[in-house]
């Protein structure tokens, strides 16, 4: 994913976006990689290791005329719950499996190698532990999503484990359980975002959500399905009507 950090509006980091989204899909398809459209709007590509995609990314921001790491960084969902089993990380692309201190190194370097400002469940939901240890060892925005569920309970226990909870009312169940999760986040010093899921409709009920509880980022897919450019649309509809009530953009300040 991509974060438009040196954006001085939604609307300009829209631009953006859709101008890399078009860059990466030409990429993709002159070297013959691109396989089709992912349930959430995102390329699928045909890579030979999961590193290729973090270059391939950097390479579609500068050919949209922007300067990664300034203008453009890059923001990772790990979801490695749905690697992680028998107390290992299985790289099913590379053919390889990592210890959690393997894995935990492998996420250093590509943040050294790479503008990267936001991971999201780098390690499994029932591996505190490695999540504690990363999120010491880092000073990017590490994002609990399995890790938290959306739960006011987990995010006050987390005991240092990420710095962002990831909000989604569908997950939890209820608006009042959602506003609890990021009433507690805050309490404890931590970012949040309002997040879409798979399988969505194009309802645009959490970009108000966003808006109206002060949370400053929203993640709801790629620049195509139309469930996903609703929320998008919606959110330039928002600032429009606020006008010069709206706040400053603000990726700017949080990614600085």
């Amino acid at each position: 994913m991509i974060v438009c950090i040196g954006a001085g509006s939604f609307a300009e980091a829209l631009e953006w976006t859709a101008e890399i989204y078009a860059a990466a899909g030409k990429r993709l398809a002159k070297r013959g990689a691109l396989q089709g459209v992912a349930d959430e709007g995102g390329y699928w590509p045909a890579f030979k290791s999961n590193e290729e995609g973090l270059a391939e990314l950097v390479g579609a921001i500068s050919d949209a005329g922007y300067e990664p790491g300034t203008d453009v960084a890059i923001a990772l969902d790990i979801a490695a719950s749905q690697l992680y089993r028998g107390g290992s990380y299985h790289l099913a692309l590379e053919g390889r499996s990592l210890s959690a201190e393997q894995m935990h190194a492998m996420l250093l370097r590509w943040i050294e190698r790479y503008p990267i400002v936001s991971i999201e469940d780098p390690f499994a939901e029932t591996d505190a532990a490695a999540m504690r240890a990363f999120t010491r060892a880092t000073r990017i925005q590490v994002v609990g999503d399995d890790f938290f569920v959306t739960s006011e309970q987990k995010v006050r226990s987390a005991d240092g484990a990420c710095n962002c909870v990831l909000l989604k009312p569908n997950q939890v169940g209820t608006v009042t359980e959602t506003l609890a999760c990021w009433n507690a986040a805050r309490e404890a010093g931590y970012r949040a975002i309002v997040s879409a899921r798979s399988g969505e409709t194009e309802d645009t009920s959490i970009v108000h959500l966003a808006v109206g509880w002060g949370v400053s980022q929203l993640k709801v897919g790629s620049f195509s399905r139309s469930e996903r450019m609703a929320k998008w649309n919606e959110g330039l509809r928002i600032e429009e009507a606020l006008g010069a009530k709206a706040l400053p953009f603000p990726a700017r300040k949080l990614f600085r």
